[in-house]
């Protein structure tokens, strides 16, 4: 009788570790499950052959800066944590720092707060390397309010905003030089405004001149745009409103000219640009290295014409221009080469990005990389070689390779990185190219960082390989992502679908769209993307989850098929979507078709509501979280890029907007939104929900307060967050067994 039990218990147990699942909800917010490593603040020396991180001394309890050789790695402590304390002997919270160009002094910044969605205010310290003693700038400004400080170029001062004016800091005297002295809430000076920040990628707003006699400089004239105001419930027993400065579609824009003023004091030279300045973007300015000159770039309102401008002493010069029948991208990939005889230029003019070669007269241009395939991005250049180093997809679009071209534009251009490397390669170049730290990941790959010697591509160490989260992914033993396509007819669509580990290909499983859609970015990718828990998570519980890119959406596939969706957001890329569930549910029985639900944040949480909208036939259930519902109350800057000016174009943007289709829902819908979203307004939401009331549908609302666009504010929000969602996917998307009803 004692056998029996023991082999009754036996057999309970094995049942009982056969029902476990390693991912909860919990586990994934709050447990601190696949913790991956970096390279923490890597910058490279001058010398292009070392480099300095930022490591944590445990016996000190404080950072430190350390520089290693490439080749060999050997580590050199060249900031100590003891060096890194304040005056009361407490370490910094180090954020971010910056060598002088002679390295002789560092910049460390610390306390930083939040501006908008990135911590850029804070404070900074001065370091002297010879001496190990350190002060802090802008004694004379209001604590915590410096951003963006640069040395000049020969390390003898810096640069910094307060108040939204530029100061420049003598670091032998400690006088504080005020270049600029209109700076208020509406005239910004050496930063930018929220739309600059959030659609241009724009953050510091000046620029140091080669000898350190000038700055030049962005101002904003935020008077006469359109003002939102937030409303903060929460913090007090009367309501707090927040004006934040946001021109919506077809409104007002700020006035943004550029100018250079005089380090020691003075008047500022402004930029004789033409056109009126309410009615063109200024996004991207650079001094022309060893020189004067600034190169200016200048964008129409509908951002389908970029004028590229030669400035010298205040006068412009038309050096050439940028056209494209929907919009042309501002980009960062301007490089000098040659003795700043020519500069390097991505554009799609021939129908696929590449990198150009144009004369300083902008008279020549030459393609460097010529073939019918996407350039993602410039990585480096080796002149004394005459190599150029870029990221392309080749064949698969949900990958990315190092490619190397000659920078003549001549010979053929090769695949650098391992073949049996299949996923997504980074790198990030020494001055001279002869050096680089390379990062590989895919779907099951956690990031792996290596130096790589170039131009033989060796790798010479490993600096992080994350076996440890490896191994415990790997452990986990997770449901598998596999990348498939999906042909809808006119197109084939990258798509990836996530079974229920114990899958049954007989069986009928729920399933689950993860949808973006927009132009701004791509779901369908082979990296890491912290193991894709949640996915994983949903298919352990039962669900397959499938995510899709339609037309438009930002990856290497040409020209054509990104600017397909100009005019038509909310329109083609819904229909693509459907189209493609459609034929999944076709090509795979084991999707069950009465039962497939959506979901996506911002962009995505559009395009679930133009699913579930327009396609309720398909969608039964959908979870839209942070959305944009009618696209005139977006940012002018961005949808007036993708969807043009609505001067005569109103139908397109109300046939793009999903509160127009608000009458079509038949299925379950919750709607989650933060109220303090200073990106997608919650008005976005009470739009939507009085129009749904109007038409006497039913649905469920999750309002976070004072959340921003991320909703994660706060203790317990995000897994709050996640645990709702999952609630709502298994109380109205049940996973059952056998054939739905």
């Amino acid at each position: 009788m004692k056998g029996i039990w023991l082999i009754c218990a036996l057999l309970f147990a094995a049942q009982g570790q056969a029902q476990e699942k390693p991912l909860s909800v919990e586990g994934i917010y709050g447990g601190g499950l696949l913790q991956v490593k970096g390279v923490r603040m890597m910058q490279w020396m001058k010398d292009g052959r070392s480099y300095t991180v930022a490591e944590y001394n445990g016996e000190q309890q404080a950072d430190e800066i350390v520089r290693y050789d490439a080749a060999t790695g050997s580590r050199t402590v060249l900031v100590p944590a003891q060096w890194l304390k304040d005056e009361n002997g407490a370490s910094l919270p180090l954020q971010a720092y910056r060598w002088s160009a002679d390295e002789r002094r560092l910049l460390l910044f610390h306390h930083a707060v939040k501006v908008w969605r990135y911590p850029t205010r804070g404070c900074y310290l001065v370091l002297d390397m010879a001496t190990g003693k350190h002060y802090a700038l802008g004694r004379s400004a209001p604590k915590a309010s410096l951003m963006f400080a640069e040395f000049s170029p020969d390390g003898s001062k810096v640069a910094w905003v307060s108040g939204n004016n530029i100061h420049v800091e003598d670091l032998a005297t400690q006088e504080i030089t005020r270049l600029t002295h209109d700076g208020n809430s509406q005239t910004i000076n050496g930063v930018f405004d929220w739309m600059y920040e959030e659609e241009f990628d724009c953050r510091q707003g000046f620029r140091w001149s080669h000898d350190g006699k000038n700055i030049a400089y962005w101002q904003t004239d935020t008077r006469g745009t359109g003002v939102f105001h937030m409303v903060n419930n929460v913090d007090s027993i009367y309501p707090r409103l927040i004006p934040l400065s946001y021109p919506k579609v077809g409104t007002v824009l700020p006035a943004v000219r550029t100018g250079v003023v005089p380090v020691a004091g003075g008047s500022t030279v402004w930029m004789d640009i033409p056109g009126d300045p309410r009615e063109n973007y200024l996004p991207r300015m650079e001094y022309v290295p060893e020189s004067d000159d600034l190169i200016i770039r200048q964008f129409n309102r509908a951002q389908n014409i970029n004028r590229v401008w030669m400035v010298h002493d205040g006068k412009a010069r038309l050096l050439f221009t940028e056209t494209d029948d929907a919009w042309v991208d501002a980009g960062d990939d301007l490089r000098w080469i040659g003795g700043n005889r020519a500069f390097i230029w991505m554009s799609e003019r021939d129908g696929w990005r590449h990198p150009y070669l144009i004369s300083r007269d902008g008279k020549e241009a030459r393609c460097l990389t010529p073939g019918n395939f996407d350039v993602v991005s410039v990585a480096g250049m080796d002149e004394e070689n005459g190599y150029l180093y870029f990221i392309a997809a080749g064949k698969d679009f949900t990958r990315r390779s190092l490619y190397r071209a000659s920078l003549d534009g001549k010979g053929e251009v090769r695949r650098m990185d391992v073949e049996g490397q299949e996923g997504q390669h980074a790198c990030n170049f020494a001055p001279g190219g002869k050096w680089a730290l390379h990062t590989f990941q895919n779907a099951v790959t956690p990031p792996v960082y290596a130096m790589v010697r170039f131009p033989e591509h060796v790798p010479a160490r490993i600096l992080e390989d994350n076996a440890a989260a490896r191994r415990e992914f790997e452990r986990l033993n997770l449901a598998r992502k596999e990348f498939i396509r999906v042909d809808i007819g006119d197109i084939v669509l990258d798509a990836w679908m996530t079974k229920p580990p114990a899958f049954d290909p007989a069986g009928k499983y729920p399933v689950i769209v993860h949808v973006y859609g927009e132009p701004a970015g791509s779901t369908v990718q082979d990296n890491w993307a912290g193991g894709d828990l949640w996915h994983r998570y949903l298919a352990q519980e039962g669900y397959i989850v499938v995510s899709i890119d339609n037309r438009g959406a930002n990856v290497p596939r040409g020209r054509a098929w990104r600017k397909s969706v100009y005019r038509k957001i909310g329109i083609i890329n819904v229909d693509d979507q459907a189209a493609a569930m459609r034929k999944m549910t076709e090509q795979y029985p084991f999707m069950d078709a009465a039962r497939i639900g959506i979901s996506g944040w911002s962009g995505g949480g559009s395009t679930t509501l133009g699913c579930m909208f327009r396609y309720p036939e398909i969608y039964r259930t959908g979870i839209a979280i942070a959305f944009i519902s009618h696209q005139k109350l977006y940012d002018a800057a961005y949808q007036e890029r993708y969807m043009g000016l609505p001067e005569g174009e109103g139908d397109a943007f109300e046939q793009g907007s999903a509160v127009t289709h608000a009458a079509g829902l038949q299925g379950n819908l919750l709607l989650i939104h933060g109220t303090g979203d200073d990106n997608v307004h919650y008005q976005h939401c009470e739009l939507l929900i009085n129009e749904l009331i109007r038409h006497g549908k039913m649905f469920s609302l999750l309002a976070y307060p004072m959340r921003s666009h991320g909703i994660y504010e706060g203790e317990n929000t995000t897994l709050h967050l996640r645990l709702s969602m999952d609630r709502y996917w298994k109380t109205n998307l049940p996973v059952e067994t056998g054939e739905s009803e």
